[in-house]
């Protein structure tokens, strides 16, 4: 299991150690989401110039084309998803994709413009999620953890709206939204409460920590760790090795630590 750090270091790998990737400056061409994930690594960019590799940031708005193109090989690496929605990927598309390593965590935040709780919401009221089956599992927990509903037994990260077993103020759900979508639907009162990913959350001005009513736990159990992903093959690359190493490094992890306060976790392994 990925470990998640808030707030401390533990550890930290010392740039000298990692493993240079020799000779000339060679790039890689990674797609990310805008925040963030392209932050994150532009931060890492002069760490990575000291190893010899460039890298070249191609960012993006879904959860879609950042994998067809890796599968293309369009790109070298890609940097936006996360494990259970990476398999779902893989699962449902063939594709041949490796996970090269976990980063971060971004919980997933519950916004409303009318509400400051969530035992405030009134019964009947809609929850806007994102269509990415994926991620549905994660926000029903959520909910379920919050004493909102009961899902079927064992129903876990695979969970689907179907699997609410207890609905006792007949929440309503509205699945239909895609992810990159979601801030707008909060923006625009949609719905009585909406679940934002932490990166579209960030990109839309948002403050996790500050402007939602809940926030999902983002502890060492937590299974949603935003990873590296590549071609298979790839993952024993040697720039990929010290690509993931960097962004492990005590370095950018004080940066992530810094910058997004919490809003962002980075884990260790």
């Amino acid at each position: 299991m990925k470990k998640a750090i808030q707030g401390t270091i533990v550890g930290g790998l010392s740039l000298g150690m990692l493993a240079a990737c020799g000779g000339d400056e060679e790039t890689l061409v990674i797609g990310a989401s805008n925040v963030p994930h392209a932050e994150i690594l532009e931060f890492a960019e002069p760490l990575l110039e000291e190893e010899g590799i460039s890298i070249d940031i191609q960012t993006y708005q879904d959860y879609v084309i950042p994998n067809e193109a890796l599968d293309e090989e369009e790109l070298d690496a890609n940097y936006f998803q996360h494990v259970p929605y990476l398999e779902s990927q893989i699962e449902d598309h063939g594709y041949d994709f490796v996970n090269a390593g976990g980063i971060h965590i971004e919980p997933i935040g519950v916004y409303s413009q009318d509400y400051t709780s969530l035992d405030d919401l009134p019964e009947g009221a809609t929850f806007i999620i994102s269509n990415s089956v994926a991620d549905h599992g994660r926000v029903l927990m959520m909910l379920e953890g919050e004493g909102l509903i009961t899902l079927a037994e064992g129903a876990g990260i695979n969970a689907t709206i179907d699997d609410i077993e207890d609905n006792p103020n007949d929440f309503e759900f509205n699945a239909d939204v895609d992810a990159g979508l979601l801030a707008s639907a909060y923006e625009n009162n949609e719905g009585d409460a909406v679940l934002i990913n932490s990166n579209y959350a960030l990109d839309a001005g948002l403050n996790p920590l500050e402007d939602s009513i809940a926030l999902e736990d983002a502890s060492e159990d937590n299974p949603y760790v935003n990873v590296i992903a590549v071609n298979a093959g790839d993952e024993d690359d040697e720039r990929i090795q010290t690509l993931v190493d960097i962004l492990r490094s005590e370095e950018v992890q004080e940066f992530i630590i810094d910058e997004y306060d919490n809003a962002v976790v980075p884990v260790t392994e």
